[in-house]
């Protein structure tokens, strides 16, 4: 026999099969609470159930950002972000409650511009540091006692 023994073994070190990750994903819809005008906001993957790990639970706490805009209707709002955080899994659907506001940087940086330019003004101030009067005679015949 000669050394190469491993010819009808196959390939050593065969890895694991590369699976698409978003094949094992299921989209549940994001309904945003009843005082927005558009309820329906979005769409969210979470991975299927699974032996002890539950989708619906996966769901539960997560935040989510939208902008103001999309729920109202309303583009003079587009600067104002929502934060909305899931509380509860009904069929395929994650309802929300508000969680936070937040504005964009755009905004908070045009907000945060001074609308004149700052002036650096220079005031002169003339300190005189006259040393502390001393009544003729010393400080004795003042009356002073130290």
């Amino acid at each position: 026999m000669g050394k190469n023994k491993r010819l009808s073994k196959g390939k050593k070190g065969k890895g694991k099969k590369i699976v698409d990750p978003f094949t094992k994903k299921e989209w549940y819809d994001i309904k945003a609470p009843g005082n927005f005008s558009v309820r329906n906001c979005g769409k969210t993957p979470v991975t299927r159930t699974t032996g002890t790990k539950i989708a619906s639970e996966m769901l539960k706490g997560r935040v989510f950002e939208v902008c103001l805009a999309d729920l109202n209707k309303d583009e003079d709002q587009h600067y104002r972000k929502i934060k909305l955080q899931c509380e509860e899994v009904q069929g395929h659907s994650c309802l929300t409650q508000f969680y936070g506001l937040t504005f964009t940087t755009d905004k908070l940086r045009s907000a945060a511009q001074p609308t004149q330019p700052a002036q650096s003004t220079t005031v002169a101030t003339a300190h005189r540091c006259a040393p502390p009067s001393v009544p003729p005679g010393g400080a004795r015949a003042a009356g002073n006692r130290y």
